[in-house]
């Protein structure tokens, strides 16, 4: 600080707050007074400051004041830049500017990845290219004494993307009333908005174009009347900066006036299968691709894929299929019917020929294979314990002690060149010990059956030689009715008439005599006619007076 008037006689003296001061190590002024020196700033130097002359004794007033102030630390300059936009692309302009927010005077040095740059202004401008990518900062100083360094700011510049095109449903067949959409995008940054061109034309949203927001995506179904290629590009802008893309590049469509058939396909071509048997569908759709396909059996959906195999057929597959192709929202038609028929393979079954009469008179077992409910002609495999057997393919099959010491089991199967080709193998046949069973059954048999014929035919000489028991019949004591019992009787037989006639019936025929039998009963002989005569002789009897009628005695 210095303070002075015209006239160079004069002499100073200096005040800070209204306080005359004093020298010390840090106040310094020359002989006259004229100049004050701050030599290290404190925070004690902060304050008014001002001076006085004097001259002869004269002193003047007090001169303006001047305000002191100092900060606890030194200021630093801040680098700003006018777009906060990164990156920033080629052709676009950027402004950096260094600035000291407290006092004036300040000149000013920049720097770009440490090399200093022509400029010593407070603000700079670039018109970026690629050699503008870097980091960047700035100095101030006052008096070519005091240097501050700002802050850095670092500046990406990258050439303007190209936008990428594709479509949304990766196919560029496009089929009638099949919709398209396609999608503009940039790798880098956001805030880009598009436009879209067909065959190098502008297009326009209208009712069959659908453009989404941004312009980002682009829909429209296909004209069927138009069977050609189209080429589509977009473009992409930033909002707000004067920033262009150039075209993308092109993508093809191929737009045909009628949709694909779909053609189902199945392997082996047969109508008729049997259980067990491997079948194979494919679907097939002979133009583009990225299609799923939907699989119908009798009319009801099962599964999605290009193909359906059936690896061993059952009766429950039996039925009708199709299958339909479809990819997005966009359908095609069914394929044409395939009818199956599952039938149950044919049943082998073994037959064991050797008779029961023949188990006495061999030690071998001839085995049949034969394959039920089946008029084809066979050929036949033998299987023992599993594992073939047989050199011919014959439907007998010998069992003998040298070719199966051990009596396993045995199945079979049919086999042919025509379909079905082979029949369901057989259930096992025991052999061990067929033939010793055989053998015990019979004799067990035989001696039951001839032990039942004997006892029956003892059961029937027994009953011949068994007497017969008369039936009850009447003491002889009781054969003679007394008066009154004879009277009482008038309606009824007679009791030894009953007696002789029950007797005749039980002794069998006696030898005749002109009608006459001859009765013996102990010692007394009687001599009767038939019932007709007896009943005569009673009745006539009873009118003499009952002789002859009884000889009980009466009671």
């Amino acid at each position: 600080m210095s303070c002075g008037v015209n006239d160079p006689t004069w002499t100073y003296t200096w005040y800070k707050d209204d306080q005359k001061l004093k020298k010390s190590s840090s106040l310094i002024w020359d002989e006259i007074g004229s100049k004050l020196t701050i030599s290290s700033v404190v925070r004690n130097h902060h304050g008014s400051y001002a001076c006085e002359a004097h001259l002869r004794g004269v002193s003047s007033e007090l001169s303006i004041k001047l305000y002191v102030k100092v900060y606890e630390s030194l200021p630093k300059p801040q680098l700003s830049k006018n777009l906060a936009f990164d990156p920033m692309y080629v052709g676009e302009s950027v402004s950096f500017t260094c600035k000291v927010s407290v006092s004036s005077g300040w000149k000013y040095k920049w720097y770009k990845d440490g090399n200093v740059l022509a400029n010593s202004e407070e603000s700079i401008t670039i018109n970026l290219g690629l050699q503008d990518k870097g980091e960047y900062w700035c100095n101030a100083s006052r008096d070519d004494i005091l240097i501050f360094q700002s802050n850095k700011i670092n500046q990406d510049v990258k050439e303007i993307p190209v936008p990428l095109l594709k479509p949304r449903n990766k196919q560029l067949d496009v089929f009638p009333e099949e919709m398209v959409e396609l999608s503009c995008t940039m790798l880098l940054d956001s805030g880009w908005t598009y436009t879209w061109y067909k065959d190098g034309k502008l297009i326009q949203a209208d009712k069959d174009v659908v453009i989404g927001t941004n312009g980002a995506t682009i829909s429209f179904g296909s004209d069927p009347s138009h069977h050609k290629t189209q080429n589509y590009t977009c473009k992409a802008e930033l909002k707000d900066r004067s920033v262009h893309s150039n075209f993308s590049s092109k993508v093809t469509l191929m737009v045909y006036d009628a949709p694909p058939n779909v053609i189902l396909l199945q392997s082996p071509e047969y109508s008729l299968m049997h259980t067990g048997d491997s079948v194979s569908f494919r679907c097939d759709v002979n133009i583009s691709s990225g299609w799923k396909f939907l699989w119908f059996k009798d009319g009801d959906k099962f599964e999605k894929d290009d193909h359906h195999n059936i690896s061993s057929a059952q009766v429950k597959d039996t039925g009708i299929y199709t299958c339909q192709a479809e990819r997005d929202s966009f359908r095609l038609e069914k394929s044409q019917n395939m009818h199956i028929e599952v039938k149950e393979r044919p049943q082998a079954d073994v037959i064991l020929l050797t008779g029961w009469a023949e188990v006495f008179s061999t030690d071998t077992l001839v085995l049949m294979c034969k394959v039920k409910e089946s008029e084809d002609k066979w050929n036949y495999t033998w299987f023992r314990e599993r594992i073939a057997v047989g050199e011919v393919p014959t439907e007998k099959y010998t069992v003998t002690p040298q070719n199966d010491p051990d009596q396993s089991h045995y199945t079979c199967k049919g086999i042919r060149t025509e379909r079905p080709t082979y029949s369901v193998e057989s259930l096992p046949f025991k052999t061990k010990n067929l033939l010793l069973k055989r053998r015990i059954l019979l004799s067990v048999s035989g001696c039951l059956f001839f032990g039942i014929i004997l006892a029956f035919l003892g059961c029937i000489y027994f009953k011949i030689r068994k007497p017969v028991v008369a039936e009850e019949r009447p003491e002889e004591n009781e054969l003679f009715l007394t008066m009154k019992k004879q009277l009482e009787h008038t309606e009824n037989s007679c009791p030894l008439v009953e007696y002789i006639t029950d007797a005749a019936l039980n002794e069998g025929p006696k030898k005749e005599n002109d009608d006459i039998g001859l009765i013996r009963s102990d010692s007394t002989e009687l001599m009767v006619t038939t019932q007709e005569d007896q009943a005569m002789m009673v009745s006539t009897g009873t009118e003499n007076g009952g002789a002859m009628i009884s000889f009980q005695k009466m009671s």
